[in-house]
């Protein structure tokens, strides 16, 4: 019986130590960055239309538009993309990021209230 007893407890010992171990390597394996995009968005469909195109990148695990200060912020995993990849994602959907501007053709296929030119905005 107390040979059982001690065999049970290193058992819950083990699975406890390789409990906190598994903890460990998702903390140390999450290693996700932030960049912050300023971008030419204007309106909520902007938002919409820039958080979805966002989410379709590989290794963003998050993208977050402030609509009036037009800063994209994206969440990534580095190992699997770069800052220059999601700016380059940010001007296929037609917006300008930072100081790199829209692709022509994306920017024209942007309904006009998403348009920078608009004089709503």
């Amino acid at each position: 019986m107390k040979s059982f007893k001690l065999l049970l407890l290193s058992v819950f010992a083990l699975l406890a130590q390789v409990s906190l171990a598994q903890t460990a390597a998702k903390a140390k394996g999450a290693g996700t960055e932030q960049v912050q995009l300023k971008t030419s968005a204007v309106c909520d469909m902007c938002k919409t239309r820039l958080e979805k195109a966002m989410a379709y990148e590989k290794g963003v695990q998050a993208a977050v538009l402030d609509v009036p200060t037009q800063m994209l912020t994206v969440t990534y995993s580095p190992d699997k993309t770069t800052p220059a990849t999601l700016r380059t994602a940010v001007q296929r959907t037609g917006y300008d990021a930072d100081a790199a501007p829209a692709e022509a053709r994306a920017y024209d296929r942007l309904p006009d209230c998403c348009k920078k030119t608009n004089a709503v905005h």
